[in-house]
């Protein structure tokens, strides 16, 4: 690769960084070609888009944002791979559960190394279940119309059960004049 493709990748590379909300860097080294293009079809299928790159490129990528990555220094080691989410931040971490899922017991390949999810860093493998469990946006839109639905429809079911019992209340009464 010469000086200018990397120049080129680079500034492609800072680019995605800065538009893409949620990145993930995993760790790949061990898995053979068939399970890389297994995991890029699994990444695929789930709109997120999966990227080798070496590190000196995705820190020089990272030093050209804004935001503080310093913290991806200590883990830009080996063999890395970008996962770029447009659309949430727990897509990634729950690609990296499920394809573990499939392998042997010690083999949990990819691991995570590090990930950001709207400028918050998480570094380690350790944080994969904390970032699978991570609501989107439209999960908690969801879950908040939700909330907000719940006081209205109890209002509306107390009203209606209340109308039935006026009505079983008049029609006892009628029926005791009729039978007066």
């Amino acid at each position: 690769m010469t000086k200018e493709d990397k120049i080129q990748l680079v500034k492609e590379l800072s680019q995605k960084l800065a538009v893409t909300d949620y990145f993930y860097v995993a760790d790949a080294s061990g898995m053979t070609a068939g399970q890389v293009n297994e995991f890029r079809g699994a990444c695929f299928a789930k709109g997120v888009e999966y990227q080798v790159v070496k590190n000196t490129l995705i820190a020089k990528a990272l030093d050209t944002l804004d935001a503080d990555y310093s913290e991806f220094d200590g883990v830009l080691k080996g063999f890395s791979g970008i996962m770029f989410s447009p659309e949430a931040g727990n897509i990634p971490a729950k690609i990296l559960k499920e394809f573990r899922k499939g392998q042997a017991k010690g083999a949990q390949k990819p691991l995570l190394k590090g990930a950001s999810i709207q400028g918050e860093l998480y570094i380690g493998d350790d944080q994969l279940e904390t970032l699978s469990s991570l609501k989107s946006k439209n999960e908690l839109i969801g879950e908040i119309v939700g909330l907000l639905q719940s006081p209205a429809k109890n209002v509306i079911s107390a009203l209606q059960s209340g109308g039935q019992k006026l009505s079983g209340i008049l029609e006892t009464l009628a029926e005791r004049e009729e039978a007066a």
